[in-house]
């Protein structure tokens, strides 16, 4: 086996990647504390040509060190917005015909290995505050939700890597 080089791999450069179609998603970061974090999201965002990422709350923005740190320069290829609240932003989500749904441990979420993605619609996930999660009121206002199954003791994940865990499912769904 050999390490493929980045030129073999042939990703788009910025310019081809903002023409290029997207995948109908859109992620909402519910008070986001942690830049790194966000940044993680980015990059994810930019692997699996999400459409638009939305900062809500105190979630850090760019331009931000901490932020650029862990996106490598996927705050530049990402299109992103910024609300002051997740309410506004899932609000306007809604009137724009987006089914959204929570990322998070809540009754009656569908286990992600349950899922099927309808290539016909679009989508937005909320995910949560590293401590508190998507907060209620959000919550209430969603389509439905979306829990990852585990069988540890800590019965949570950070929620960057949820957010790659998540993704890669409408990705794989999008993409057959």
């Amino acid at each position: 086996m050999r390490k493929i080089t980045n030129q073999e791999l042939g990703r788009p450069s910025a310019e081809q990647f903002a023409a290029m179609e997207k995948m109908p998603v859109t992620v909402v970061l519910d008070n986001v504390r942690s830049a790194q974090n966000v940044g993680a999201f980015f990059r994810t965002s930019d692997a699996f040509a999400v459409e638009k990422i939305l900062l809500c709350g105190i979630t850090a923005t760019p331009p931000s060190r901490e932020i650029h740190k862990s996106s490598l320069g996927a705050e530049f290829t990402v299109v992103w917005e910024h609300y002051p609240t997740t309410i506004e932003a899932v609000t306007m989500l809604k009137e724009q015909g987006y089914t959204v749904l929570a990322i998070e441990q809540v009754e009656g979420a569908v286990m992600l290995d349950k899922l099927t993605v309808d290539s016909t619609k679009k989508y937005a996930l909320v995910f949560g505050n590293e401590v508190m999660g998507v907060d209620q009121a959000v919550v209430d206002l969603c389509d439905g939700a979306i829990e990852i199954p585990q069988v540890g003791t800590k019965h949570s994940i950070n929620v960057s890597v949820c957010g790659g865990v998540i993704l890669w499912k409408f990705f794989e769904g999008f993409r057959k």
